[in-house]
């Protein structure tokens, strides 16, 4: 299995020739990001994980393209693809709860967690699925939601975020205890922001005996299974 980060959020996942995507958000280069997809797991609504209308553009130009995510997150994508006269559309796009087993792009999926981290009381808290791939990789979307069940090879550790505080997500990072450890959600820092992370983490990774490292943009890199 190999991962490509398309900043941010977005994370392609390639194993045997195949390939989905993660989180297609307003903050990634699309285009270059769905090249050759076959599947979009959201983890949920905001549009840093989830541009609607560029998804649903890609679903009518490939008759294949697949879409899973939360129950209400689906059901308005189905609204949109069917306004965009998206063939299939109600075949093709899937929604989701905590708790279930299902393939895309040929790679065994469960999913986890359930809501979105609080970040103000004032603020509707939303549905959020974490995605295990193959296994091995877990996406938890915007929270810090430990899975259960399962033992995580790589996490993909939220690095920054508005409901982020860094202590928590040392703690999670500590929880999960995987044995790779990439950031992602970083694409409101600067580099003297994406340093002070990096510092933060790696240091208890490395307490831990876990692995961390900051994967460059759009470059295809290799996983290893724990």
């Amino acid at each position: 299995m190999e991962i490509t980060k398309f900043n941010h959020s977005c994370i392609r996942v390639s194993s045997g020739g195949r390939s989905l995507l993660i989180d297609p958000g307003t903050f990634s280069p699309l285009e270059r990001a769905l090249e050759g997809a076959e599947a979009i797991l959201a983890t949920h609504v905001h549009a840093d994980h989830l541009d609607v209308e560029a998804v649903v553009a890609a679903m009518g130009r490939d008759a294949k393209l697949a879409f899973h995510g939360p129950a209400a997150l689906a059901a308005s994508v189905l609204a949109a693809a069917t306004q965009a006269s998206v063939p299939d559309a109600a075949a093709r796009i899937h929604g989701l709860g905590p708790g279930e087993v299902f393939e895309a792009a040929g790679m065994g999926i469960s999913t986890h967690g359930g809501m979105h981290a609080v970040i103000h009381h004032s603020l509707p808290v939303v549905a959020n699925i974490g995605y295990f791939i193959d296994r091995t990789l877990y996406h938890p979307g915007d929270s810090y939601q430990v899975p259960e069940g399962i033992e995580v090879g790589t996490l993909l550790v939220p690095a920054h975020a508005p409901w982020a505080k860094i202590g928590e997500t040392i703690e999670f990072l500590a929880m999960v205890n995987a044995a790779d450890n990439i950031p992602i959600h970083d694409g409101l820092l600067n580099e003297r922001g994406l340093s002070l992370v990096d510092g933060h983490l790696g240091r208890v990774a490395a307490e831990h005996g876990l692995g961390y490292r900051r994967i460059p943009n759009e470059t295809p890199v290799a996983l290893g299974r724990r």
